[in-house]
């Protein structure tokens, strides 16, 4: 099973072109590409380090791949990582884990995230900001996109959705957005695609914002839903207290004017009151959303707090795979590593052994036994 999991992947890799002159390769584009994602879960994050896992575990590679010249040093590596495909390399993961995770995912978090030592003043480069698509349920990067900078978000977010839809991964999901993507074009894009979104309301959209928070401050008990879940850990205590209702026809105008905004498909409106106690204090939040799904507290509160998946996510690529010290700038060098992380993570998590995600790692580049059972995820 390990071994036809992997063929799987060297087959997906191999559809990448490989401009060299097949008479001069010793490394062939399949083999570097299989280094580089196994080095990268066992808990390496650069270059050097998969140089020199490569080298301590050519035993390994070569039950995959027959690597007749061995690993190639470090220069060797980055310069080839830079001239990939940035978008054809991703797909082969995102193919690849569709066929290891098939059918529909019922959560979808978008968001995006910054690696941000990937600047370059000197060359007027901007640090490269990537958008995520994420599976919250199994905690898989289903898709991602990069893009210059964070303002751009609102342009491709609906670009990542007609991808996710042309893999048949979209329809059916409740997808959620935090409040940059709370626009009518987003919300239009996903409703067409036969999925519902969930859309944070804050500062862009102020006007609607106020309003659901006025409806809400007055709404008859029986015109409303209501759910509370307590969670406990890491020092806190943690109260979500989540109201949603399916009266929204006071949210038609009576009279209508050039360039208002009009969201076309909204079912439910949710607000969620989150009070959370520390051992010398205690906080509270108070936020709102709008969603074309028909009202379900139990699928809608999931959504709502499932998107903080995405963002343990993006905070586990820093802490653990150091996605905020990176310094690739050259060519497509730090879109490429993004995603190699982004799916390695992805895989380190759906497994279920117990430890860390930085145990899982280090026990990984240990034992490769372990890491085998890392790439079935299983």
């Amino acid at each position: 099973m390990p071994r036809a999991r992997l063929a799987l992947l060297l087959d997906h890799f191999s559809r990448l072109d490989d401009s060299r002159d097949p008479y001069r390769v010793m490394y062939p584009l399949t083999e570097v590409l299989l280094l580089l994602t196994c080095a990268t879960i066992a808990s390496c994050d650069d270059f050097d380090d998969i140089a020199a896992w490569g080298r301590h575990h050519l035993d390994f590679l070569r039950r995959f791949a027959p690597f007749h010249f061995g690993i190639p040093c470090e220069r060797w590596l980055r310069a080839l990582v830079n001239r990939v495909d940035p978008t054809l390399f991703g797909r082969c993961f995102e193919d690849w884990i569709k066929a290891l995770w098939p059918g529909r995912h019922d959560l979808i978090a978008i968001d995006g995230k910054t690696s941000r030592r990937t600047h370059d003043k000197g060359q007027g480069l901007k640090a490269l900001h990537t958008l995520s698509a994420y599976a919250t349920n199994a905690q898989l990067t289903l898709a991602q996109l990069s893009v210059p900078e964070k303002t751009n978000e609102i342009t491709a977010i609906p670009e990542l959705l007609d991808h996710l839809a042309e893999t048949g991964q979209l329809e059916g999901a409740l997808v959620t957005i935090d409040a940059m993507g709370c626009q009518v074009e987003i919300a239009d894009k996903i409703v067409s695609h036969k999925a519902d979104f969930l859309l944070a309301l804050k500062g862009n959209q102020s006007t609607l914002e106020a309003e659901v928070s006025d409806y809400f401050r007055t709404a008859p008990k029986d015109e409303i839903v209501t759910k509370t879940t307590i969670e406990k850990g890491h020092g806190r205590i943690e109260t979500r207290i989540y109201t949603a209702s399916n009266v929204v026809d006071w949210m038609e105008p009576e009279k209508h004017y050039p360039g208002e905004l009009k969201f076309k498909n909204i079912k439910t409106i949710v607000k969620v009151i989150n009070r959370t106690e520390f051992k010398d204090k205690c906080t509270f939040d108070e936020r709102f959303y709008i969603s074309s799904a028909t009202l379900n507290i139990e699928r809608l509160a999931h959504g709502v707090r499932g998107h903080w998946g995405v963002e343990s996510m993006h905070w586990l690529l820093d802490v653990e795979f150091g996605d905020d010290l990176s310094r690739y700038r050259t060519g497509n060098g730090a879109k490429n590593m993004s995603v190699v992380r982004r799916f390695a993570l992805g895989l380190v998590r759906a497994n279920k052994t117990k430890g860390s995600v930085k145990t899982r790692r280090k026990s990984a580049s240990w034992n490769a036994d372990f890491l085998l059972t890392l790439l079935q995820i299983k």
